[in-house]
């Protein structure tokens, strides 16, 4: 969805910008393209492989300041307050590429047979596997439920624990086999593949996906220009409902939504990608002060029209 959110953050020429979540860095290389001459483009990610890839492909970039840090966007904030930098965009993609999906030791995906990782940032934390293989049965079925919606959680939480007792598991296809044993076949969703939110839910887990989102949505808000929008892509009901939390405090004061509903991926865009069909955008601007004056003007008004009737 590059040119839908290019629309609505609208970059110009000496804007600063933050790309926070850089992955092989097609976002940032359009952002440059759109800030050059006199821009600044700030990227954070916390994939070693992707920061690396990012970082080779942004080095031929011209006419536009780079500054890029290999952390997670919850980082964001600091960095931009040490550079002293008020971005008129931030974009924030939540979602796994395509470096990361087709690289079969990542562990990322259900289609290539690799060590049951799935971590972003491989040194730190334990991989999928570890946890998989000591977690309880009340605990990977939260996961599963919390963080895949996925009904068939008890009885996946089950087939991990039986097939642990033979060996431990140690590769995706492990995990994917314990999926297909524990959903019926007439059961299964026949658009999607059975174990996608088994591996949505424990990655997200793994990685801690949604811990402190709302907090670094919130502050990277808050250090926008004045006029300046942040855009957030979803892909899952649970990162959506923390993005729309956020940015309904925040439009309470001072911001303002861009869209009232999330903007979906066109049919073209699904047909170029169908990894992009659960995408979800959600878009935020800051006002400037006489803006601000005016919201709670109209705010005021929408008080005294309802104590009057």
């Amino acid at each position: 969805m590059v040119q839908e959110i290019m629309s609505h953050l609208d970059p110009k020429p000496g804007n600063v910008v933050a790309d926070g979540t850089l992955g092989l860095g097609g976002h940032a290389l359009e952002f440059c393209k759109r800030i050059a001459p006199g821009g600044h483009l700030f990227g954070f990610d916390w994939d070693e492989k992707m920061f690396a890839e990012a970082t080779n492909r942004l080095s031929a970039v011209k006419d536009v300041k780079v500054t890029l840090t290999a952390q997670d966007f919850r980082q964001a904030p600091a960095v931009l307050d040490r550079n002293q930098a008020r971005p008129n965009a931030v974009l924030l993609d939540l979602g796994l590429n395509s470096g990361q999906v087709d690289d079969a030791e990542r562990g990322m995906s259900f289609r290539e047979v690799g060590p049951l990782d799935m971590r972003m940032d491989v040194r730190v934390g334990e991989p999928a596997s570890a946890w998989l293989n000591r977690a309880t049965l009340d605990e990977i079925d939260n996961v599963l439920r919390d963080y895949g919606d996925e009904r068939w959680a008890r009885a996946i939480a089950r087939a991990i624990l039986a097939r642990r007792k033979e060996h431990p598991l140690r590769t995706t296809e492990d995990l994917v086999e314990c999926v297909l044993a524990a959903i019926p076949v007439g059961a299964r969703d026949k658009r999607l593949h059975p174990a996608t939110r088994t591996f949505q839910a424990i990655r997200i887990f793994i990685n801690g996906e949604l811990e402190e989102l709302s907090e670094a949505i919130v502050a990277l808000a808050e250090r926008l220009a004045d006029g300046g929008a942040i855009a957030v892509l979803s892909y899952h009901s649970g990162e959506d409902r923390v993005v729309k939390g956020a940015f309904r405090e925040l439009a309470k004061e001072g911001f303002r939504e861009e869209l009232r509903k999330p903007q979906l991926p066109t049919d073209a865009e699904i047909a170029r990608n169908a990894r992009s069909r659960s995408a979800r955008l959600r878009v935020l601007r800051k006002l400037d002060r006489e803006s601000v004056g005016q919201q709670e003007a109209d705010r005021g008004e929408t008080q005294d029209e309802y104590q009057t009737n």
